[in-house]
């Protein structure tokens, strides 16, 4: 698994980057099969309902990562970033997330989108500011993918993960940290289930 850059860290054990846990583990490979696991087991439950909001968002990220950290669903409080990308600070966050939702909310979710080229646009735009405000220690990205999940299905369609492939999506996310957002919107074109 990929490792963040991080200012020092007080959620992580002291002298290393492995983050404290509910399980007492301190190594990383350890901890990364807990994590699996226990998001897994959380997988197969229902989600919390909500209106699709940053309070429902982080309703999100608790239940599945509450097993695991204390800190479940409350915002990031250390700068951090991956290669040389810093995402969002931490005390711009909050702000910017409940913009990003006050947005979705004007498009009304993106449920009057019916062409799914449009449609994978538009969350290419909003997965991507998602994952530049990144606000969660850990877990962003499984989170961002429930979300789209949950988007599409509003909209009547279905996700499908076994066409995910993550090599590529991994590039298209990157890529849109840069504003570059078509080869997401690719990206997420390919994992939806066309009705036709």
């Amino acid at each position: 698994m990929s490792r963040y850059t991080a200012q020092d860290d007080p959620l992580c054990y002291p002298g290393t980057q492995v983050l404290k846990n509910k399980a007492g583990l301190r190594d990383q490979d350890d901890l990364d099969q807990f994590e699996t696991l226990m998001f897994l087991t959380r997988a197969e439950e229902d989600l919390p309902s909500g209106d699709l909001d940053f309070i429902h968002y982080r309703k999100i990220h608790h239940h599945f990562f509450q097993d695991v950290y204390e800190w479940a669903g409350e915002i990031r409080r250390i700068r951090t970033g991956k290669g040389n990308n810093w995402f969002c600070y931490p005390e711009y966050i909050g702000p910017e997330m409940e913009r990003l939702f006050a947005e979705l909310a004007q498009e009304n979710h993106l449920t009057a989108i019916s062409d799914l080229e449009e449609f994978s646009e538009r969350a290419a735009y909003y997965i991507s500011e998602i994952n530049a405000i990144h606000p969660f220690r850990e877990g962003n990205g499984r989170c961002q993918l429930t979300f789209l999940t949950m988007l599409l299905r509003l909209s009547g369609w279905e996700l499908n993960e076994d066409r995910l492939n993550p090599e590529p999506f991994m590039t298209a996310m990157v890529a849109s940290f840069s504003g570059c957002n078509n080869p997401l919107a690719q990206e997420i074109r390919k994992l939806i289930d066309d009705p036709q």
